[in-house]
């Protein structure tokens, strides 16, 4: 007994009816503080001498026979703390039934004390939030009869808990939704495991509808079975209809991001896109995860990234907006003319991004840089035309003037003995006459008055004919690289204006190479050319033979460029050009209905784009025959002509050959023209009035 009472975890102490300790555990001299172990056979009071009446008040009634105690009961120390205690003062008996003496049992219960006043703080705590709250908390049974419904009801369904309690089934609706929670809620009864949150449908007790959301616990009992449901239900009616709403709004606006023709795009700070929509992929022929996390000046030119990066981005974060125009490339390496909007995004919650739109703006670039272009050639047209045209009038003064020369020199040549000492003045004036007669000719050729013999040809045999005679006359250092496509179609030209062509071209390459060397470069194949590739109006959409002549020579600028096609320009030293060649070209290209492109630039070379119209009708190669010698006669010829000189040296050659000839000058003929139609109105009248006799029939 000693043993047991002595190592008790409470406080217990033995008395006789004397007061005197028989038994006193380990606790009680701990927690009482007594500091003499060996009690045993001492009074209480002796060991105690300042217990409280109440006390001695207690051990009595307890030696009388009654049994006294108190669950709570504060025990003040000396130093002035205060223990909370439950204790118990009892008789014990002899084995003839008279009271021994008395036991008393005490245990400090300040840790329970403390933790019941938490309980009950949490407890008022909790009520206070449940009562205040918006949600609805419940309690039921498997049976789904309540024990517990906090006072939200009223607020919420506008029931009290009371009725909420025994009216439960009057607030549930029809609404097939409601089939979901049921099954939900029987599943959370039968495993005992906690589901997911769902939706019901219930009804006010005023009759309207509300949408609340519920979450439950299953409540197991010691043996782990479910015994109660826990509950909370909030209403979300007003959050649905909110939620429907920027459903649908986010759905017209992915629609919109899907389906509208602009581009729309949001990148971060670093340039880096996070979002694209399917527009934007279209137009840069990317696919959306290519460009996701791509930089904005991936897809532009290095030369104009940093640029970009300095005036686009330090706008944005300075003004929060930006708007402009940007060339930027393609996956397959075109250019693509961008007009763009974008604005600083600031949300709520994250890091701040770019947000903009953009619309593809090239071919209207490409269309104002074709107007630009077409109206610079309608100048330059309107500019070789009227040059033309004073070129043309001034060429057949000229002509009118070189022809006797020629002609009287010829006859003086024939006339002349070969040992004459004035043959060789003759065949300078006659050499000199015939170069200018070739000026003449290449100025109507350049005017479009000279009729040129046109047939259908492949160029192909022209070309190389002239290659080999221009590889004969310049030196090593230039290279002749030939890319001749034999599969070129025909086109309908005068062959020896093609092989002017070529000839004059290939001839200002290897002048523009002479001094250091270089490459010529002859290429001849067959581009197809659509309407925004037409290089002049008079060109139309279709196939194209395309003659291209490239040097790796000194090049052009561009001011120089737009002037190299004008009659008499040259860049050329004296005695190597008469500055008509390139517009003896263009007049021959541009009467043909084809068009003449060049590219150059300094330090560059040249390069020269001829396109002849492509024919879709085949010929055939006709054999030619050898020209017959002229022949004399001694018929009459009437001669006209509107120049004295040359009517007189038409004469003089025509009756050298025989011929008897009569002359007239244009003023002449015209006298003798009205002379001869006088006579043929007198005729006629004389002819209506025998018609009028009798005997008209035998007239």
């Amino acid at each position: 007994m000693d043993s047991i009472i002595s190592n008790a975890l409470s406080a217990i102490a033995v008395y006789d009816r004397d007061l005197k300790y028989i038994y006193v555990s380990k606790r009680f001299l701990k927690d009482y503080k007594v500091k003499e172990k060996n009690v045993i056979c001492k009074h209480h009071y002796e060991v105690f001498p300042d217990t409280p009446q109440k006390w001695r008040d207690v051990h009595q009634r307890s030696i009388a026979g009654e049994v006294v105690s108190a669950e709570e009961d504060p025990y003040y120390r000396d130093d002035g703390s205060v223990d909370w205690t439950r204790w118990e003062c009892r008789p014990w008996y002899e084995s003839d039934g008279s009271i021994g003496g008395i036991i008393i049992y005490n245990e400090i219960i300040n840790e329970q004390k403390k933790i019941e006043e938490e309980l009950k703080k949490s407890e008022i705590q909790l009520r206070t939030i449940i009562e205040h709250s918006n949600e609805l908390f419940y309690i039921h049974d498997a049976n789904q009869v309540y024990s517990y419904v906090s006072p939200t009801s009223e607020n919420i369904l506008g029931y009290t808990p009371e009725e909420m309690k025994i009216k439960w089934t009057e607030f549930i609706t029809e609404n097939p939704i409601n089939l979901n929670g049921a099954e939900i809620k029987g599943k959370a009864i039968k495993t005992g495991k906690k589901q997911k949150p769902y939706l019901m449908e219930l009804k006010k007790k005023d009759g309207q509808l509300v949408l609340v959301e519920i979450d439950e616990s299953p409540v197991k009992d010691s043996v782990d079975k479910v015994v109660a449901i826990a509950g909370a239900a909030r209403d979300v009616t007003l959050k649905k209809q909110t939620d429907d709403r920027l459903i649908k709004s986010e759905q017209r606006f992915r629609d919109l991001f899907n389906n509208i023709s602009d581009i729309i795009y949001i990148h971060d700070f670093k340039g880096r896109f996070i979002s694209v929509n399917p527009a934007m992929c279209k137009a840069f022929g990317y696919e959306e995860d290519e460009l996701i996390g791509r930089r904005i000046t991936d897809l532009m030119k290095p030369g104009l990234v940093s640029d970009f990066e300095h005036d686009y981005m330090e706008s944005i974060k300075k003004n929060e907006y930006q708007e402009g125009s940007t060339v930027y490339f393609k996956k397959n390496g075109e250019k693509l003319y961008i007009e763009y909007k974008s604005a600083l995004v600031r949300p709520e919650t994250g890091e701040p991004f770019i947000s903009g739109i953009g619309r593809d703006i090239t071919e209207r670039i490409l269309s104002e840089d074709k107007v630009e272009k077409l109206k610079e050639q309608v100048i330059q047209s309107q500019k070789m035309e009227s040059i033309g045209t004073l070129a043309g009038g001034i060429a057949h003064d000229f002509n009118n003037i070189l022809f006797p020369i020629l002609g009287y020199t010829e006859m003086l040549l024939d006339d002349s003995p070969a040992d004459s000492s004035s043959r060789s003045s003759l065949k300078e004036i006659y050499s000199a006459a015939l170069r200018a007669k070739d000026l003449v000719k290449q100025i109507l050729t350049f005017s479009r008055q000279e009729m040129s013999k046109l047939k259908l040809i492949k160029m192909q045999p022209i070309v190389m004919e002239a290659l080999k005679l221009i590889r004969s006359t310049i030196p090593t250092t230039i290279e002749i690289i030939q890319d001749i496509n034999d599969d070129c179609g025909v086109i309908k030209a005068d062959p020896t204006q093609i092989h002017q062509i070529v000839m004059n071209l290939t001839t200002n390459a290897y002048h523009a190479m002479e001094e250091e060397g270089g490459k010529l470069k002859v290429s001849l194949k067959e581009k197809k050319l659509g309407k925004l590739d037409l290089i002049n109006p008079n060109m139309t959409p279709g196939s194209y033979v395309c003659l291209i002549v490239s040097d790796t020579g000194m090049g052009m600028d561009k001011n120089l460029t737009k002037k190299i096609f004008d009659p008499f320009f040259t860049t050329k030293a004296i005695g190597k050009g008469t500055g008509m060649g390139l517009s003896v070209v263009h007049g021959i290209v541009t009467s043909m209905g084809g068009a003449i492109q060049v590219y150059s630039e300094p330090e560059k070379g040249t390069k020269f784009h001829v396109y002849f119209p492509l024919e879709k009708k085949s010929f055939k190669v006709k054999s030619t025959q050898a020209e017959e010698p002229v022949q004399g006669g001694v018929e009459k010829i009437l001669l006209v002509d509107d120049e004295k000189a040359i009517l007189n040296l038409e004469k003089h050659m025509l009756e050298r050959l025989g011929y008897h000839v009569m002359v007239f000058h244009a003023v002449a003929l015209k006298i003798l023209k009205a002379i001869f139609c006088a006579f043929f109105r007198s005729f006629r009248s004389v002819h209506k009035c025998l018609l009028r006799q009798p005997h008209h029939k035998l007239l």
